[in-house]
């Protein structure tokens, strides 16, 4: 994303001070904000039994960013200042799974109003229908690709 936005001249910051900031929230993306959100998703959702710790821990893990993402909100507009970035284009898939992370949404008021907004924009809503009829709920998966999925085996062979 920083490669497009820094091609197209869109996007990012063009201050020294901006640009940091922007790296600095891509960074809270990447290494919170997927990871734990993407665990909350799977131990809620898609774990082959329960496992309440790790429901608890990461259900309460998603609580605490989404609170953090809503008191940035409480003083800027988009994460960035009042610019969309790469930065809102690089959270907004996570937040849009909000339910399967144990959160509500209208429990963060500046994250839920940054959440209407980025999701009323036409590029937003066309990127989010991409794929659409390649998702499947887990209960539609075959033994192989469950296997696939949670790395019950791994795949030795092509690419």
């Amino acid at each position: 994303m920083v490669y497009l936005a820094e091609k197209t001249g869109r996007f990012l910051p063009h201050s020294k001070r901006g640009r940091y900031e922007a790296l600095q929230w891509l960074m809270f993306q990447v290494s919170s904000v997927g990871p734990m959100l993407g665990q909350a998703h799977h131990f809620r959702g898609y774990a082959p039994e329960e496992i309440p710790y790790a429901v608890d821990r990461y259900t309460n893990e998603a609580t605490r960013l989404y609170g953090v993402m809503d008191n940035r909100l409480s003083e800027v507009e988009y994460f960035i200042d009042n610019d969309y970035s790469i930065v809102d284009m690089a959270i907004y898939p996570w937040v849009a799974s909000y339910e399967r992370q144990g959160q509500r949404i209208e429990d963060y008021p500046n994250l839920a109003r940054w959440y209407e907004e980025i999701g009323g924009r036409p590029a937003v809503r066309r990127a989010m229908e991409v794929g659409e009829e390649l998702r499947h709920p887990i209960e539609d998966l075959d033994e192989e690709a469950r296997d696939v999925l949670f790395g019950s085996r791994r795949r030795t062979t092509g690419t």
